[in-house]
């Protein structure tokens, strides 16, 4: 009886301290992190190191902004939901995904050897606190902002201009800033921002407080034509969402990457129709003639091509499928190859 006395105590003792330490083990369990990955990721173009940065994400406005052609108002364009209620959820829907969509707003570093050149740099402080986080990426991708050369922007919309000076403080103290002179000219009037919709009007007090320092300090270069910025690193003039809209054509070694800027807003919707095209368009119909012509080109000769608002790192081809032009994003690797 003893014995038996003894083995229950024991046995209720143990059983109390499993389940103390497992209450305390419950208890200790870590908290969510909430917090994604440092938003950078490279490749290497032949001899040139390329470094995708991520500004953040956005809930784009997809049913506020998408339009398209409409044929009972002569082809001007009218929201997409009027001219083809529906088909904005529908495509969205076969990716499994709805609106607001979250769009990437992405940025691209090139490190040639010789210089340290930046293509957009995201919205600054212009998009609020879901954005602006392009220089921390940059730093956790080993650079700092005093180390780029040049910035070279596709267009003068807040999302790629904002960052080179959030809050109108300058953000790359030794940098050059390039844009198209079309651009240039377009933003920085008065008069266009008078005669400008009020969707846009906004647009223009960003560019000037963003420019604005490197004007003052006589790093605000405007360029005219298609000659060689720096060696490898060439303009190629595609107008339609902005006056002066430009791709960057990066080459080395046989290696081709086009930067197209804002060609594409919404993946899963603009690939399967080219057709469709964003309110904030300075011509419409340009803008997808361009769409059109680079998917065509990109799909035939597979270079690389790296997007302003597709999922980060917008690094990838465009191919066709089922008479469709499709996304074809780059293949995670987790070491940054010479030769691709």
């Amino acid at each position: 009886m003893i014995y038996g006395s003894i083995g229950r105590r024991t046995i209720a003792a143990s059983l109390g301290l499993y389940l103390a330490l497992a209450i305390g083990a419950a208890q200790a369990a870590a908290p969510l992190a909430g917090t994604q990955a440092p938003g950078f990721y490279r490749m290497m173009l032949g001899k040139f190191e390329i470094t995708a940065l991520s500004d953040g994400t956005h809930p784009f406005p997809v049913h506020k902004v998408l339009t398209k052609a409409d044929g009972a108002r002569n082809g001007e364009t009218a929201p997409l939901d009027t001219v083809f209620p529906g088909e904005a959820d529908a495509l969205l829907a076969q990716s499994d995904l709805t609106a607001p969509v979250a769009g990437s707003i992405n940025a691209f570093l090139i490190n040639t050897g010789a210089k340290l050149i930046l293509v957009d740099s995201g919205a600054g402080s212009l998009y609020g606190d879901c954005c602006g986080h392009l220089i921390e990426n940059l730093r956790a991708s080993g650079y700092t902002p005093d180390q780029v050369d040049e910035i070279y922007l596709t267009h003068l919309h807040a999302d790629h201009v904002g960052g080179i000076a959030p809050n109108g403080r300058m953000a790359f103290p030794k940098a050059v800033v390039r844009v198209s002179k079309a651009d240039a000219d377009y933003w920085l009037s008065n008069a266009n921002e008078t005669a400008a919709p009020a969707l846009l009007k906004s647009m223009f007090d960003g560019d000037k407080a963003s420019l604005q320092p490197y004007i003052d300090a006589g790093r605000f270069k405007p360029f005219d034509g298609g000659a060689e910025l720096s060696p490898g690193i060439r303009p190629i003039a595609s107008p339609g969402h902005t006056p002066g809209h430009s791709f960057y054509e990066v080459e080395s070694d046989g290696q081709r990457l086009i930067l197209w800027g804002d060609i594409v807003h919404v993946a899963p919707i603009q690939f399967p129709d080219p057709s469709i095209t964003v309110a904030y368009d300075s011509n419409a119909g340009e803008a997808v003639q361009e769409r059109s012509a680079i998917y065509s080109d990109a799909a035939q000769k597979g270079y690389w091509v790296g997007a302003a608002h597709i999922s980060f790192p917008g690094l990838g081809h465009v191919g066709v499928k089922t008479g469709e032009f499709v996304w074809l994003p780059a293949n995670y690797e987790a070491e940054v190859r010479t030769g691709k």
